[in-house]
């Protein structure tokens, strides 16, 4: 059975695999105590984590997803922005998320519903200290997406989720 929890304290035990979807600890840093951090598991190990940020305006944003590598490719990532959208489709508009300008990110975004709402020019290049390659790619420009979440009832589900 695959769980996804909230994690509330000690958020830097997950650094390791936040360190997949986004390889410099200084710009998770940024993000991580002002961001809600979810974790999949198994029960017996993490498969995948996220962290989404309130960014006004009735916005979230995913910050950071990363999937364990021995998982990636099988839904985990997939399930855990479902997850996302459900729990938060009562408080938020909409969900963005931006990335890098990769084969393998676009694609995944596209895949699960995100339609691409603008470009921040060079932004890996300004802001890591140092090259940032994805599938063979550099990383230069950020792509930005976004997603209108439904069911504006103002309710947001709590707890755990079973899935």
């Amino acid at each position: 059975m695959i769980f996804i929890n909230e994690i509330t304290d000690n958020k830097r035990r997950y650094m390791d695999l936040l360190l997949l979807g986004d390889e410099q600890e200084e710009m998770i840093l940024k993000y991580l105590d002002r961001g809600r951090l979810f974790a999949m598991s198994d029960g017996e190990k993490t498969l995948a984590v996220c962290i989404v940020t309130d960014e006004g305006d009735f916005t979230l944003e995913l910050k950071n997803i990363a999937v364990s590598p021995d998982v990636q490719r099988k839904g985990c990532g997939r399930r855990l922005i479902s997850y996302i959208e459900e729990k938060f489709s009562g408080a938020f508009d909409r969900l963005i998320v931006g990335t890098g300008d990769s084969p393998l990110t676009v694609p995944f975004y596209e895949s699960c519903g995100f339609r691409r709402s603008g470009v921040i020019k060079n932004f890996f290049i300004d802001n890591y200290d140092h090259p940032i390659i994805e599938a063979g790619v550099r990383l230069c420009d950020m792509i930005c997406f976004e997603k209108e979440l439904r069911g504006n009832d103002g309710t947001v589900s709590e707890g755990t989720a079973e899935i």
